[in-house]
């Protein structure tokens, strides 16, 4: 395992610039995650790690040692695909072997290599199989394994998963999240799927337009976001964002009105105001924080449109008004009606305030 180091990472394609100077440390051992949109940047940065792509300007490091120049084959890293790539006239064994064959590895180091990593990832039983006669799980299991054998410094992982169903997207993630912990390895970690993001990660990169907007830890991020992008993005249904303006100021604290309901107050800490009385805001709530009427700090009267039963839990998609959809997490609630009139109430702890241009008022 190692460190990687980028300093000021750009790619541009002639006048066009699509990474805009990345500054990023990922600790050797760590599991980091680069998340974000389609279009975001995310697989451009990595294949430039990979040494896919390559790196307008800038600094790429991988356990100290400059890599900007470096053929991909001699950084010390592997890379696993959102495609298997296996050879389907080849046997699993020697599909895992065969970069190593080919580099001329002794056969008693191949098969101990192939043994190895069989092992980690369950694939004994499955070694003398070809392709078509495995899952999809199995046939990424192999595809994983392929790198393992190289005893790579870092691993990179180009959206692994998107290509199975629902459920082995879930198997598949304890599968690399178990992995991680028996290799201890450094893992660079694509996806645009911020549930793997935050059930994966050490380290979650949010990615937007080439830009990160915030890195830390999943539940920092959930806990605190930086802006209405990082807010929005991380968070299963995504965060409400209700508009609201400053209706009083103190030193300590903002007092904002809702736009639609304007006898709705709400005060929220904030330790160095930067907006005036009258500015437009953005409230934001999530969706599991809404609480019953009258257990919060304000009372907001929603109109409901459709509500989903999953048994332990209810979604409620409701409009504060034409223009506001908000999603409610309401337990398990099975009597809610279409057009009902709910009240729910918001607690300005578990609440988030930003001001017109996204950033996170605090």
């Amino acid at each position: 395992m190692a460190e990687v180091r980028l300093t000021d990472i750009r790619k541009r394609f002639g006048a066009l610039e699509i990474i805009k100077g990345v500054d990023l440390s990922i600790e050797a051992g760590e599991f980091v995650v680069f998340v974000g949109p389609s279009g975001c940047g995310k697989s451009t940065l990595l294949r430039m790690i990979a040494g896919l792509e390559d790196i307008s300007s800038g600094e790429l490091t991988i356990g100290g040692t400059v890599m900007n120049d470096v053929d991909p084959s001699k950084r010390g890293i592997a890379m696993v695909f959102q495609s298997y790539a296996l050879y389907p006239h080849m046997t699993v064994r020697e599909n895992m072997g065969f970069a190593l064959k080919f580099a001329g590895m002794a056969k008693g180091e191949v098969d101990a290599r192939v043994n190895d990593a069989a092992r980690i990832l369950e694939l004994e039983p499955l070694l003398d199989r070809k392709p078509k006669a495995l899952s999809g799980g199995q046939r990424q299991r192999v595809a994983i394994g392929r790198a393992i054998v190289r005893n790579p410094l870092v691993f990179l992982f180009d959206e692994p998963l998107s290509n199975l169903d629902a459920e082995l997207r879930v198997h598949m993630r304890v599968e690399i999240a178990k992995l991680h912990k028996e290799l201890k390895s450094t893992i660079i970690y694509v996806t645009h799927d911020q549930v793997e993001a935050m059930t994966l990660a050490d380290k979650i990169v949010v990615l937007r337009s080439g830009v990160v907007e915030q890195v830390g830890a999943p539940l920092k991020l959930y806990d605190d976001p930086s802006n209405t992008f990082v807010a929005g993005f991380i968070g299963s249904p995504r965060m409400n964002f209700l508009k609201a303006h400053i209706a009083s100021l103190t030193d300590k604290n903002a007092t904002v009105s809702l736009t639609s309901q304007p006898d709705v107050r709400l005060t929220l800490p904030i330790a160095a105001p930067s907006v005036a009385v009258g500015d437009v805001v953005t409230l934001g709530v999530r969706p599991e924080h809404f609480l019953g009427q009258g257990k919060g700090d304000a009372d907001v009267k929603v109109k409901v449109d459709v509500a989903e039963h999953l048994g332990n839990t209810s979604y409620v998609y409701a409009h504060v008004s034409d223009e506001e959809r908000i999603i409610i997490e309401h337990g398990d609630v099975r009597d809610i009606a279409s057009r009902e009139t709910l009240t729910v109430a918001i607690a300005a702890s578990r609440s988030f305030l930003f001001d017109k241009n996204g950033n996170r008022l605090r």
